[in-house]
């Protein structure tokens, strides 16, 4: 018996929420895109909004002592991973923290290092902030990503890659690099004087047994060339109260990150944001318990329902996130063909495979954090529209 509500999904039309916006056109079509759940958050985060609301100014706020240590007991009893406070650097915002290293510690022109196919924000800051966008392709061995580490070295060399931005939990793959690849990478980049930035916001999300470990536990020298970035936001739902942290422990390193984000005006955190971060460390263990468990039975449905009702699509199942990386190649269809297919037909909505870098042609990323009932509904729906 669960303690929690992860059967009914809260109405989410008429909130200008991003993911349900086409179905506020539409109200036919089911989205199961964009990286947020459709569970109703921790009892304890909704209480920390209305006690927020009744202070009645909701002025400039600071990270409080209460928040600190919450972060700190996080990191420290979810993951091993104990640090100093000072090495606590709060930003708005994982995708913000990484253009704010590339500004830190790159000049226009320089290389930066992406595997892809991956989260489509990585490859969107190296390119706007004017960097040469260098991307490793992952391999698929046996349902996973895989690096190719011979291809990794020479990319780095080749291109002289000064940044190495890593996805632990890997997204859209669902990939939870084991400590010995992180072990191969860090030595990689230590050997070449390259920086990692290791984002690693799915950090909590991991399943099916398999455990996190953050790039900076894997060996003590890694934390001077490392910036480890994570939230509470994927984990609890809270994307939209604005709060991230990065972890800096070589002190020259977060000099010039803090000097970077005070420049372009990134050292001001949303108040609520905050108040959410503290309230979802301090009392969200048990509900994230659950709610991994329901992950699980998700992601297993999708990955036997395929299996039996559309068998040429290939399913990698997650090892970590709510994210289902889905490969419809074997249908021979073009993309555009593909996602009329998905949202004109089946009324579906999943992620274009392509925004994910030229490997994710003929692939689509689903979002399973649902009740089950709307996952199996667009299961279905997928199937049917399939060709046989």
């Amino acid at each position: 018996m669960r303690s929690y509500n992860f059967e009914t999904a809260p109405n989410r039309i008429g909130q200008h929420t991003y993911k349900w916006k086409e179905a506020e056109k539409d109200s036919q079509v089911l989205p199961a895109w964009i990286a947020d759940m459709d569970f109703e958050v921790l009892p304890e985060i909704q209480q920390t909004v209305h006690d927020y609301a009744d202070q009645l100014v909701y002025g400039y706020t600071y990270a409080s002592e209460e928040l600190i240590n919450a972060v700190l007991a996080w990191e420290r009893d979810e993951h091993g991973y104990t640090f100093d406070q000072a090495a606590l650097v709060f930003i708005e915002g994982v995708v913000p923290a990484i253009s704010t290293a590339i500004q830190a510690f790159t000049k226009e022109g320089d290389a930066v290092l992406i595997n892809t196919p991956v989260y489509p924000p990585f490859a969107r800051s190296v390119k706007l902030n004017n960097r040469r966008l260098i991307t490793n392709s992952l391999i698929e061995q046996d349902g996973l990503f895989q690096i190719d580490f011979e291809q990794l070295e020479q990319d780095i060399v080749d291109n002289e890659v000064k940044i190495y931005v890593l996805c632990n939990p890997h997204n859209p793959g669902g990939r939870v690099w084991e400590e010995e690849v992180l072990e191969k990478i860090g030595r990689l980049c230590q050997k070449y004087g390259v920086l990692v930035v290791s984002d690693e916001i799915h950090q909590d999300l991991t399943l099916f047994g398999h455990k996190h470990q953050s790039f900076n536990t894997v060996s003590p020298d890694f934390k001077d060339f490392s910036l480890i970035l994570a939230s509470a936001t994927k984990t609890f739902n809270i994307a939209g109260t604005k709060n991230s942290y990065a972890v800096i422990e070589n002190p020259s390193l977060r000099q010039k990150f803090q000097k970077r984000q005070l420049a372009n005006n990134q050292h001001e955190i949303s108040g609520l944001g905050f108040l959410a971060t503290e309230a979802a460390y301090r009392y969200g263990k048990a509900w994230l318990t659950e709610l991994k468990a329901v992950l699980e039975e998700n992601i297993d449905f999708v990955v036997n329902y395929f299996a039996k009702e559309a068998p040429r699509l290939r399913v990698m199942k997650p090892q970590g996130t709510y994210l289902v990386w889905l490969d419809f190649s074997d249908y021979g269809l073009t993309d555009d063909q593909l996602f009329h297919l998905l949202r004109e037909e089946a009324k579906v909505v999943l992620n274009r495979g392509s925004d994910f870098g030229q490997e994710g042609k003929g692939h689509a990323r689903l979002n399973t954090a649902a009740p089950k009932t709307m996952i199996k509904e667009i299961c279905r729906r997928i199937a049917e529209v399939l060709p046989k």
